[in-house]
This record gives C-alpha cells, sequence and structure tokens, in this order.
C-alpha cells in the first residue's frame, strides 16, 4: 500500500466538497485525475486534478505532488499557464482546484479551424516559447513540453492559450544540470537522452512543437521508439520536403537555430522572442499554409490512440495459461504490490529479468504502455506494452479484439462502437471520425476486419496523400 502518511501538503485544508461540487472527468493526468468542478457558491465551472494518495509510494512521489503545487503557485499570474485555485486533502487524495480550459488541445484547435497560416503557427510560437521564458526567468525547468499540455481556455477565436501540466518540472539555479531522462519520445531533446542537460533541453521541445505546427510531422521520427530516440541523436532536419519549399526562410532560420544539437550554440528562450518570425507584426506570411500539413497534423494527432486500445483490449482478453507468466512478472517488478508500476520500478524489474534494454528504450516502453498518461503503467497497461514488444500478432488475439469493439457482431467496427470503446478506456475527446479515416482503406466509413489486422500489424501508418506514402509514423 501507500505510505501511511498524515499530510502530503503539509498543512490542514478546509474540505474540498463543502466548497465544490465534483462533476464528470475530463482526462487522466501525470497521477490522477481531472474532473469538472463547480463552486457551490457562484456556479462556476473549475477543473479539479484529483492525485490518490494510494499511488504515492514513495517519499519522492510526494515530494513531486508538492513540487507541482509549488511551481504552480510560483508561475501564477502569467497569462499563459494554468491558474491554480486551491488545494485541498483529505484522507483519500490531494484535490488541486484549476481554471477551467474548456477550448481543446493545441492541434485539435488547428485542425477544426481549418485556414492556417505561419503567421498563426508564428503566433502560437510566441505562446508556447513566452511560456518557457518565464518558467527560466523564474527557475523553473518544465521538462515535458508537448502540444497536449497546451489548452485553449474557451472556443473565442481569441482564446488564451495555456499550458497546464507541471508534474515534471522542477525547480534549477543558472548552471544546474540534470540527469534523469524525462519527458516524451517526439519531443525530448538530445542532451536529456545523454543524461547530461539543463534549460535549454525546453527551448528544444519547443522548436519540435513548432516544425511541427508549420508541417504537420514531427522532425524526427521513426516506426520504434528506439528509432524515434536514435533520429532525435543524429537525424537531419528535413526542410526538402513539401511543405518546407514553400515556407520562409525566415521560419527555416528559426527552426535550424531551435533545433541544433549542442545545447550552448541552442537560442535561449529570450532570444527566440527577438527572431524578426516569432515577433508581433514580424516577417512571418499569412498565406494559408498547404492543406496537406492540415490533414497530416490531424493523423497525427488521431494515430496512436487507437492502436492503444485494441492492444489494450486484446492484453485483457488473453487466457490465464497465455499470460500467467507476464503476471509472475508483473507482480515481481510491482514490489510495493501498488497494483501500478513506477518507471524506477520497471527499470529494477527489468535489470532483475536481465532485460538489456537501454533506459531510453525502457522510457520508450513506458510511454507507449501508459495508454492514460498517468505516469504508472496498470496490470493491463503493461500486458499490452509486453504483448507489443513480443510481437504477439496472432489472428485469435486480432479477432478477440475486433469482436470486442464489433459489440453487434456485424463484421464492422461503427463509429458508436469506437465511441464505446473510447469512453471505457478514458479517451472520451478524441477525433473518431479521424480514427476511422486513418484506418478505413476503402472509405466506407467503417472499419472491416482486415483493415483492422492491416493496422495492428503495420508499425507505422503510412500518410495519404501526393508525394507521402514514404512518410510513416509509428
Amino acid at each position: 500500500m501507500g505510505l501511511q502518511l498524515e499530510s502530503v501538503l503539509g498543512r490542514k485544508t478546509g474540505n474540498l466538497k463543502d466548497t465544490y461540487i465534483l462533476g464528470r472527468k475530463l482526462g487522466q493526468g501525470q497521477f490522477g485525475t481531472t474532473f469538472m468542478c463547480v463552486e457551490r457558491s457562484t456556479g462556476k465551472e473549475f477543473a479539479c486534478k484529483s492525485i490518490a494518495k494510494r499511488k504515492l509510494t514513495s517519499m519522492e512521489d510526494i515530494e513531486d505532488v508538492r513540487r507541482e503545487i509549488q511551481i504552480m503557485h510560483h508561475l501564477a499570474g502569467n497569462p499563459n499557464v494554468i491558474n491554480i485555485v486551491a488545494a485541498y486533502e483529505d484522507a483519500v487524495a490531494v484535490h488541486v482546484v484549476m481554471d477551467l480550459c474548456a477550448g481543446g488541445e493545441l492541434f485539435d484547435r488547428i485542425i477544426q479551424r481549418g485556414h492556417y497560416s505561419e503567421r498563426k503557427a508564428a503566433e502560437l510560437a510566441r505562446v508556447i516559447v513566452g511560456v518557457v521564458e518565464a518558467c527560466h526567468s523564474l527557475g523553473v525547468l518544465h521538462r515535458d513540453l508537448k502540444p497536449e499540455n497546451f489548452l485553449f481556455v474557451n472556443d473565442d477565436e481569441d482564446s488564451a492559450l495555456k499550458t497546464i501540466d507541471f508534474g515534471l518540472s522542477v525547480f534549477f539555479t543558472p548552471g544546474e544540470t540534470f540527469t534523469d531522462v524525462v519527458g516524451s519520445p517526439y519531443y525530448v531533446a538530445p542532451e536529456v537522452l545523454r543524461k547530461f542537460y539543463g534549460q535549454e533541453c525546453d527551448v528544444w521541445s519547443a522548436g519540435v512543437i513548432i516544425y511541427i505546427l508549420l508541417s504537420g510531422v514531427p522532425p524526427f521520427w521513426d516506426e520504434t521508439e528506439q528509432g524515434i530516440f536514435e533520429q532525435v541523436m543524429k537525424g537531419d532536419l528535413d526542410f526538402i520536403s513539401e511543405p518546407w519549399p514553400s515556407i520562409s526562410d525566415s521560419a527555416k532560420d528559426l527552426m535550424k537555430k531551435m533545433l541544433v544539437r549542442d545545447p550552448k550554440k541552442r537560442l535561449t528562450a529570450h532570444q527566440v522572442l527577438c527572431h524578426p518570425w516569432v515577433q508581433i507584426g514580424g516577417v512571418a506570411p499569412d498565406k494559408p499554409l498547404d492543406s496537406a500539413v492540415l490533414s497530416r497534423l490531424k493523423q497525427f494527432s488521431a494515430m496512436n490512440k487507437l492502436k492503444k486500445i485494441a492492444i489494450r483490449v486484446i492484453a485483457e482478453n488473453l487466457s490465464e495459461d497465455e499470460i500467467a507468466g507476464l503476471k509472475e512478472m508483473f507482480k515481481m517488478i510491482d514490489t510495493d504490490n501498488s497494483g501500478h508500476i513506477t518507471l524506477e520500478e520497471l527499470k529494477k524489474g527489468l535489470e532483475k529479468v536481465g532485460g538489456n534494454l537501454k533506459d531510453s528504450e525502457i522510457v520508450g516502453l513506458m510511454q507507449a504502455a501508459d495508454v492514460d498518461n498517468s505516469g504508472t503503467i496498470d496490470y493491463g497497461e503493461f500486458l499490452a506494452a509486453m504483448l507489443h514488444l513480443n510481437k504477439v500478432q496472432k489472428e485469435d488475439h486480432l479477432f478477440a479484439a475486433f469482436s470486442y469493439f464489433d459489440k453487434d457482431g456485424s463484421g464492422y467496427i461503427t463509429p458508436d462502437e469506437l465511441q464505446q470503446a473510447c469512453e471505457q478506456f478514458g479517451l472520451g475527446d478524441v477525433h473518431l471520425d479521424e480514427m476511422i479515416r486513418e484506418v478505413d482503406q476503402d472509405n466506407d466509413g467503417l472499419i472491416d476486419y482486415s483493415e483492422f489486422v492491416a493496422m495492428m500489424q503495420d508499425t507505422g501508418f503510412s500518410i495519404k496523400g501526393k508525394g507521402l506514402a514514404h512518410l510513416k509514423i509509428g
């Protein structure tokens, strides 16, 4: 069980339920679940992140939660950082009440808007790098900048964009270096993988997001997590493929200066904000970007979601004999019997069984497995990851997974059936039409068995569209 701790926050708090009514689930985060909540006295809506104390299994976990709350308070007042309203603690959980961002994720918003230009991308870049500058000037290293962590406050055209998750952030002093590998494969800086880094890593991650905003695909990608890490370490930046020939030289200049592998040569956040392409009234042109950029962005946004659910379904439907060994392995790795494996436990456990995986591969495995982004993997997620690793793609498993989605046995997975499955796995707000379009080869709006098998066996979806068949995203 978790540590028997009197208090995570280290102070008495009132009772959350006296002030707020908890509503529907909005999503899963680093350690907890985010709910809508309504202030009783005013009817005003907020978001509440509830962190289950039983998941806090070490002093370090508790420090992390405290630090996340301290960092949010420390950055309060920045227009592009989520505003913390209050923190409560009861016997079961720590509750952090924050402003509600109901306008959706960064990429989803761009996809919905349709019209999109370099000038718009430059505006978003200004916000993202502005957050980085604010963090750094206040002695905070973010360490997990990615598009999913930027949400719009509402649906207005000119809605503010805010960063919402400081779960991996730390305080730092100038010149201080860190060695723990954290972040997300597409966005992680090369020096983080080398385990010797400082504040420059945030500028790299911001650079990756801007590259995707301009082209619809990540600058470093591969069929596998390990492949992505290798590309991050040594791959070349592509400015030759579409849409780069029609993108301004100034944008390319900025990309080259943010995505420099030597952190000493990389621009600082402040220097990026002074770059002519990023400046208000700067040189970023207002002509619409090629529509292929938008369709690729859609696919990049939708691709992983369905596959991750399907792998979990297979894992949860295997027979006892088939998974007895994996069950034992999970028990052995889950040393505190919490039912959840942390990255540390996974590392130690894989060392015990002599799995000679590199750190970056273990982080990759962890991220691939952690479907709900909770920062830990549960038994179902662990099974899924192991099956994925062992490439369990036997017909009968695939058929079992297909049947799971195809509730009425019609031989097709319908949008409704997909919706149910998504909700069950805490992926309420996914773009189903995108997920279906990505897999649906005969364009009938349904996924049949052969399309499903093709998706599961394909390590990367090839991107449809002119001259892009070679381009694969895993």
